[in-house]
């Protein structure tokens, strides 16, 4: 088996508590002055709203997680191949953790993962 590579991807996910949520989205837009978009969320039935900021290079997805008690950030990763990605994940003790939120009508093979620390990653194969 080859060695699959993996790669940063360009969406950083801030889930954030419902009580904490319009604030939030007020201090990207109305004091850093970032564009803030309100976006479709059908994908995420665990998200009740999503708003992206252009974050550099990156997109920012400031989600709404209505049973959220803290903040949690969530990172993209890419890979060439899925499949020796998991092998190889699986070899260092990470295994795919898909029930973390389902995901609907998504064009890529996917799965989520968690580092070490806990931090969730989302693994799409890049094609």
């Amino acid at each position: 088996m080859n060695r699959p590579e993996f790669t940063a991807g360009l969406n950083i996910a801030m889930k954030i508590p419902k009580a904490q949520y319009e604030a939030t989205v007020a201090f990207y837009h109305d004091t850093l002055g970032f564009d803030v978009k309100e976006e479709d969320v059908s994908y995420a039935p665990t998200v009740s709203r999503t708003h992206s900021v252009r974050f550099g290079p990156n997109t920012l997805w400031l989600d709404c997680v209505d049973n959220y008690s803290q903040p949690d950030l969530w990172l993209q990763l890419h890979t060439d191949d899925l499949d020796a990605a998991t092998a190889t994940l699986a070899g260092a003790g990470i295994r795919p953790c898909d029930e973390v939120e389902p995901l609907h009508n998504i064009e890529s093979r996917t799965h989520w993962i968690k580092n070490p620390a806990g931090v969730v990653h989302l693994l799409a194969e890049s094609g």
